[in-house]
């Protein structure tokens, strides 16, 4: 049961600030594509997502990315944040996450994981040990998304900072 707990809980990914992680001694931050840095089927970020990511990065913390989506975003996303990618990572299945960790030279317990969903993100955070910062999704795109998150909803839960 304790693999769909996250451990902290956010309103949006850019609430997840250089201090927080500092204090939580993570030095690298592993963040999900789909709902957690822009919504579905978008190809650009906003530009308080870009001035995060460069804050973070002026703090010395690390970012990758690590999604599940097999198309170009995952690549498009990390050359616009500069930063290194997976894509078709299998999550909830830790592969990906630990690749990021090895390719970063991290150790689990100096990482976290940013994403939007219990049955794919936390879990995966969880199995590769990294501390999981739930987000709440950006939007809703079809009825299948939002049938999914009320099944995530016992498990939504998580310290907010």
């Amino acid at each position: 049961m304790s693999f769909f707990l996250p451990a902290f809980k956010f309103e949006k990914v850019t609430d997840i600030t250089p201090d927080i992680l500092r204090e939580l001694g993570v030095e690298l931050l592993i963040l999900d594509v789909d709902n957690t840095i822009a919504p579905y089927g978008q190809v650009t970020l906003d530009n308080q997502v870009l001035s995060w990511a460069g804050e973070l990065k002026a703090a010395g913390v690390g970012l990758y990315i690590v999604s599940n989506n097999k198309g170009q975003r995952p690549e498009i996303f990390s050359k616009l944040l500069d930063v290194p990618y997976i894509k078709r990572a299998g999550k909830p299945s830790p592969r990906g996450v630990r690749e990021a960790l090895e390719n970063a030279g991290v150790p689990p317990d100096r990482a976290a994981l940013a994403g939007d969903q219990i049955y794919t993100d936390t879990i995966a955070a969880n199995l590769a040990k990294v501390k999981m910062m739930l987000v709440e999704p950006i939007r809703f795109t079809n009825p299948f998304l939002a049938i999914r998150y009320f099944f995530e909803l016992p498990f939504r839960t998580g310290k907010k900072l």
